[in-house]
């Protein structure tokens, strides 16, 4: 599947130069990995399209009701969630 979304410019440079490898999105759509996500970049503070896009594979989701079952709402309004992006960290040998 295809899916098309408008993302602010800071966050589109930041996904496209690979510094920003997540995406949250309210999920009001469906997806699953294997599908294509299309970033349309919009001005900074706008809703005004820029020309400028890039295709992602989704590669893992997941949905932060999820969370309910590890938490409670009391510990999730209060604290919130914080979403990382990681990556393994390699050692090198000298």
């Amino acid at each position: 599947m295809r899916i098309e979304k408008k993302v602010q410019q800071e966050y589109f440079e930041a996904i496209t130069e690979g510094k920003k490898r997540f995406e949250v999105r309210l999920a009001d759509f469906k997806s699953k990995p294997g599908d294509t996500l299309v970033l349309k970049e919009q001005k900074q503070g706008t809703h005004e399209l820029t020309g400028r896009k890039a295709e992602f594979e989704v590669l893992y989701k997941f949905n932060t009701k999820e969370m309910e079952k590890f938490h409670t709402r009391e510990e999730i309004e209060k604290y919130g969630f914080v979403v990382l992006a990681v990556r393994k960290k390699f050692k090198f040998k000298q």
